[in-house]
């Protein structure tokens, strides 16, 4: 690939998508910036982006979104896949509706959005799919469960997808973040199950809802993400996977080392 890439990046409308799409436009790479709000990505715009609007559940947006890359660019060089959210609450509680929606954007957008890039990074024998997981494929924390599960399953269908497409020279890389200042944890809040603060789970229900408003841990800026992704796109032959921002390898370090029920035990401590 050239140096100056047609990259795709979903996520664009905030948060580490948002920082490290602006860093990747002022590199001068030719960036496609996709989410669902338009308007939220108007200084991309005005950076040199292409904006457009993007549903990774719809199947009409991410079809036209494509053709219109391949119209304009002829090829798409990096697919990063990077919308996501998290959904917190008690599995006994949480309606199947939102568990679905979940996988929906965590899981099949992104599968959506590859299998309709691939057939033109096949075609040229070249290509960069990145793949946001998070720490949390690696580990868990309490009543994040759907979450956690829409993780661990990026991180086998990345695996898989890696060797199926080592053959075509296409790369397939894992970005595992910590915790990151960004919109995540209000996203955490809005889709939170609330409701359940007097029901069955409530003592660690509430005790998750004073976290939330008191972090026991600080976030990495934003920057780290983008320097990430700038590294893995510049490498010849990149890492299966980068793990990077604040409490990652401590975290995945620590249930490594300790096993499960040390790791239990660690997140239960937090939830009084």
């Amino acid at each position: 690939m050239s140096n100056k890439k047609v990259i795709l990046v979903t996520g664009a409308s905030s948060g580490m998508g948002k920082s490290s799409a602006q860093d990747l436009i002022k590199a001068g790479h030719i960036v496609y910036c996709v989410a669902r709000s338009v308007d939220k990505m108007k200084d991309l715009e005005q950076l040199g982006g292409h904006v457009l609007k993007m549903d990774v559940t719809n199947e009409a947006d991410i079809e036209a979104v494509v053709k219109q890359i391949i119209a304009e660019q002829g090829r798409i060089d990096v697919l990063w896949n990077n919308a996501g959210y998290g959904l917190y609450g008690p599995v006994e509680e949480l309606s199947m509706d939102k568990v679905q929606q979940q996988f929906e954007v965590n899981v099949y957008g992104v599968a959506r959005l590859t299998q309709k890039v691939l057939p033109y990074m096949r075609a040229k024998r070249e290509g960069l799919i990145i793949n946001t997981s998070s720490m949390g494929g690696k580990i868990y924390t309490p009543l994040g469960a759907w979450y956690h599960a829409s993780k661990h399953a990026i991180e086998g269908y990345s695996d898989c997808l890696r060797i199926e497409l080592k053959e075509f020279n296409i790369n397939v890389v894992v970005l595992e973040p910590g915790v990151i200042n960004t919109g995540f944890n209000q996203g955490v809040r809005d889709n939170f199950s609330f409701e359940s603060k007097n029901g069955p789970y409530k003592s660690v229900v509430n005790a998750y809802i004073k976290a939330m408003d008191n972090p026991p841990m600080k976030g990495s800026n934003p920057k780290v993400i983008s320097n990430t992704v700038q590294k893995i796109i510049n490498a010849r032959r990149p890492k299966t996977r980068y793990m990077v921002g604040q409490g990652a390898r401590f975290l995945v370090g620590l249930r490594r080392i300790f096993g499960d029920r040390a790791y239990d035990a660690l997140m239960l401590s937090q939830m009084k």
